[in-house]
């Protein structure tokens, strides 16, 4: 009897023992089972890299425009369209105590020293006005081209802030401005109706000056 009860003792720790093994198993494979994720994790992160870095000459070559040929030679970008890009990104804000004046009239004087834009309404009222002295231009830079449209867009955006949007612009003086001022009225966006020269022409009136002696 001491025999036979002796003997299921010893096949009882057995039992565990083998019952134990696929517990043990599990845990084994628990621990496999985060470093397989952990390089699974890796993985899509380094393979994730080289199609961002491929990616990335795609998006810097994206912004670049096609290229116009005329006769073999890329187009040149005009003085217009330069302006434009350049009138593009100003942002003309509403002036306080603003006139709501929508139509006006845009008189540019140009002379051979200077170069003047008013902007009136239709009765006359002056909303804007600028100068090449005003736009901090001093000695012969006042009588520029670049000056004149420089003072056109100063005047023009100051006129705009009260609400203004087409403009007959009346041209007088025979200055190098008078061009260049008309075409950066154009380009900031206001709508020209109508071109008038208006060039005082004397019929024989008053005496001239004398002529220099070179």
């Amino acid at each position: 009897m001491a025999e036979e009860k002796s003997a299921p003792k010893k096949e009882k720790p057995a039992k565990p023992a083998a019952e134990g093994a696929p517990a043990t198993a599990p845990a084994e494979k628990k621990a496999k089972a985060p470093k397989a994720a952990a390089d699974k994790a890796a993985k899509p992160g380094t393979e994730g890299a080289a199609p961002a870095e491929a990616g990335a000459p795609a998006e810097a070559a994206a912004p670049a425009k096609a290229v116009e040929m005329i006769h073999g030679v890329a187009r040149q970008p005009t003085a217009e369209e330069l302006l434009k890009e350049e009138l593009g990104a100003i942002k003309v804000r509403k002036a306080k105590g603003s006139k709501n004046v929508i139509s006006g009239v845009a008189n540019v004087l140009a002379s051979f020293n200077n170069t003047i834009v008013s902007i009136t309404d239709q009765k006359g009222a002056v909303i804007a006005w600028s100068s090449a002295g005003k736009c901090n231009f001093r000695g012969s830079r006042k009588s520029t081209a670049y000056a004149a449209q420089v003072v056109a867009q100063d005047a023009a955006r100051n006129a705009m802030s009260h609400g203004l949007k087409d403009v007959v612009i009346r041209v007088s003086g025979p200055g190098l401005g008078r061009d260049s001022a008309i075409r950066a009225l154009q380009a900031i966006g206001l709508e020209i109706t109508s071109i008038v020269d208006v060039t005082p022409i004397p019929h024989n009136g008053c005496r001239p000056r004398k002529r220099r002696r070179v």
